[in-house]
């Protein structure tokens, strides 16, 4: 997961042509990453308090 600039008045700094065809944002306590989803993968966000702990991505494979 990749940190994504925040501006001094509060906005999100996203160039929509640099991100991946499929990916996540994710908003915590003033902060914003950011993550490619993966092919075949379930994605779980871990939460403690209302605030964003761990972002865990299980990866599989189409047989």
């Amino acid at each position: 997961m990749e940190p994504v600039e925040i501006s001094e008045t509060g906005e999100l700094k996203l160039d929509i042509m640099k991100l991946p065809i499929n990916c996540v944002l994710i908003i915590s306590e003033g902060r914003v990453k950011m993550g490619e989803l993966p092919p075949y993968a379930e994605t779980r966000i871990k939460t403690h308090g209302g605030k964003v702990k761990h972002v865990n991505f299980d990866e599989g494979e189409e047989f």
